[in-house]
């Protein structure tokens, strides 16, 4: 009686393994540099964050007396007190009463800037903001090499 080969060849298994570094490789530079567009990701709705928080923050001001001049006036926004000027947020900290930076330990926030603390450079990973003048909105300024 003859016997049945059962199983695979060396050569077989050999091309599989090829095959699967092949793939690998070509799929490996997809996955490496996933943090750093997620970092720009969370940048990027962190500016819009600040701009729709910004917006009920002005909202609420146009509501109270006084709110919208050269200030500062506070106003109470979702039970925190903000300090406006010309309607808008005073600076990036009183902004950031408004946000919900969420958690908070992933954030530095400073008088003009809030940043990604865990990004590569916080420097170069931050949204800038400059408060409303009586001739200008606020701006919103994105540095993202960092991330």
């Amino acid at each position: 009686m003859k016997k049945q080969q059962t199983g695979f060849t060396l050569i077989e298994l050999v091309m599989v393994i090829v095959i699967l570094g092949i793939l690998a490789a070509t799929a490996l530079p997809k996955f490496v540099n996933l943090s750093t567009n997620a970092n720009k990701s969370v940048l990027e709705g962190v500016e819009g964050s600040m701009r729709a928080a910004n917006t009920m923050i002005y909202a609420v001001a146009a509501q109270t007396a006084g709110a919208l001049g050269a200030g500062p006036t506070n106003v109470t926004v979702g039970g925190a007190t903000v300090s406006v000027v010309y309607g808008y947020a005073a600076d990036a900290t009183n902004l950031s009463k408004a946000m919900d930076l969420s958690p908070l330990t992933n954030f530095t926030v400073g008088t003009t800037t809030i940043q990604l603390a865990n990004a590569t450079t916080p420097a170069s990973c931050q949204v800038t903001y400059t408060a409303a003048t009586s001739t200008a909105t606020p701006t919103y300024n994105e540095a993202n090499t960092g991330c």
